[in-house]
């Protein structure tokens, strides 16, 4: 169900964010999960009900990226809502 856009002056395909996380979500009610509810006694529940922020800037993230953020939390059980990019935590050691 993803669509696939070109990006200007690149070559290849490459999906559309917003895209990916409408078929995440669909793909959810599809199997009968409604994902914004709390899916109580899996390893979901140990994830932090907080912001993301930045963790070397404290900045918390907005729009999309708090989505992306949150369902990466709930899928792999994630302990903390602080997050960096990879220069940053290299920058940091």
């Amino acid at each position: 169900m993803t669509r696939e856009h070109r990006a200007a002056g690149k070559s290849g395909p490459r999906t559309n964010l917003y895209d990916d996380i409408t078929d995440k979500i669909i793909a959810e009610l599809e199997e009968g999960r409604l994902p914004w509810v709390q899916p109580w006694g899996t390893a979901a529940v140990q994830a932090p009900l907080a912001m993301p922020r930045n963790a070397s800037t404290g900045r918390q993230y907005s729009g999309i990226n708090v989505l992306i953020l949150w369902g990466s939390v709930i899928q792999r059980g994630y302990p903390t809502q602080h997050w960096l990019t990879f220069r940053q935590a290299l920058s940091l050691g």
